[in-house]
């Protein structure tokens, strides 16, 4: 099967199970490396809990498995993850095409600095490195780096006017005394 067969979907409550299965062992594969700050169960809880529930969670299946997702939180990129077998097949490229056509306003993310293939990857998919870290501010202590995607003109025609409309929005608020 390749990534083409590949059925995204918003995820829903029932594939959280799905969903920890592959964030785990796509962690363990990707980053050998880093200690995780969770167990297993509470990536499982965190998952079903507020993951799924409260962010924009989408889930790539295959054959009726789940084989990857993306989460989305405002401008953010949160996760994308892949079962390993998928790795290199095309399925992040669909994903990461998923997560600009949500947001063609543009993405951020956070990814860890001994994540070269990830580094690599997005990069091939116009982010640019904005800041790097020491990793204190992560919960696993690894220093990471911030890569940012802003769409082209070419790429999103609409963007000036949006970009116009929200300044023209943010002007007519109303000012508070510290603004």
């Amino acid at each position: 099967m390749n990534s083409d067969e590949v059925v995204l979907r918003r995820a829903i409550d029932s594939d959280a199970s799905a969903i920890a299965d592959v964030w785990l062992r796509s962690f363990a594969a990707a980053l050998p490396t880093v200690r995780r700050a969770h167990d297993d169960e509470q990536v499982r809880r965190w998952i079903a809990d507020l993951v799924v529930p409260h962010h924009e969670t989408w889930v790539a299946v295959a054959a009726g498995s789940v084989v990857g997702l993306l989460v989305l939180d405002g401008e953010e990129l949160e996760q994308l993850y892949l079962e390993p077998a998928w790795r290199g097949r095309g399925l992040g490229d669909r994903l990461v095409e998923l997560a600009k056509q949500r947001r063609p306003q543009g993405l951020r993310l956070w990814t860890f600095q001994v994540n070269t293939a990830a580094q690599r990857f997005y990069r091939r998919h116009g982010f640019i490195e904005t800041d790097r870290t020491d990793g204190m501010r992560n919960e696993e202590h690894e220093p990471d780096i911030r890569l940012t995607w802003q769409p082209t003109r070419s790429q999103c025609p609409g963007l000036d006017a949006l970009r116009r409309d929200r300044h023209e929005y943010l002007a007519i608020l109303p000012r508070t005394p510290d603004t």
